[in-house]
């Protein structure tokens, strides 16, 4: 799976969800997913703002929470998932994997 195929993947899913009311970033290997929260739905974009709360971590370990190969905390405790800024937000993020 490639960077283009999550970025719709995860465009679908936000819809779904009621709005998280803060922003979100996605950095995947340095591709950036956006998430704009505060409106009356969730929007994402490609741009690399600065976000209430960013996700950091790579394609694979991307790759592997979406498949329940790896938990998101067993991939902070091994330093292959980063959250930095309001983890209240980062929390929502069950609703999307």
């Amino acid at each position: 799976m490639d960077i283009e195929t999550i970025r719709q993947e995860l465009s679908e899913k936000i819809k779904l969800i009621d709005p998280i009311g803060k922003t979100l970033k996605f950095d995947i290997d340095g591709d950036y997913m956006f998430i704009d929260g505060t409106g009356e739905g969730n929007v994402m974009n490609t741009e690399n703002h600065d976000a209430d709360c960013t996700v950091i971590m790579s394609l694979d370990t991307y790759l592997k929470l979406q498949k329940k190969q790896i938990k998101p905390m067993i991939a902070t405790l091994k330093g292959k998932l980063k959250v930095k800024g309001d983890l209240s937000v980062a929390r929502k993020l069950k609703q999307l994997m």
